[in-house]
């Protein structure tokens, strides 16, 4: 047979209420830091992930049109360089072997 105590069930209620002003303190607190949190990355200027990949296609973009004129520069200049190059008279024959 359990009887029961009085003090042992004041002793739980004590800590029910207790458990539910921790719980209700630790909403509060996570709240607070939250909001806190919020306020500096806004003052942090940060860009949004959007603009981020946007700005990332674009300048992979850039880099591979970059590399494309990189390339036909390359193959202009040594176009050029075959151009300038002294192209050889053909042989004349000399006058000896012209009359023989």
């Amino acid at each position: 047979m359990q009887t029961r105590n009085p003090l042992f069930d004041d002793i739980s209620k004590v800590m029910t209420s207790a458990a539910g002003a921790f719980q209700g303190a630790r909403e509060e607190v996570e709240a607070k830091l939250r909001t806190q949190l919020e306020r500096i990355v806004a003052d942090m200027d940060l860009v949004d992930r959007e603009s981020f990949e946007a700005v990332k296609e674009m300048a992979s973009e850039a880099r591979m049109e970059n590399e494309r004129l990189a390339a036909e520069i390359e193959t202009l200049r040594q176009e050029v360089a075959e151009l300038k190059k002294p192209k050889r008279a053909p042989r004349r024959k000399k006058a000896d072997e012209a009359d023989s």
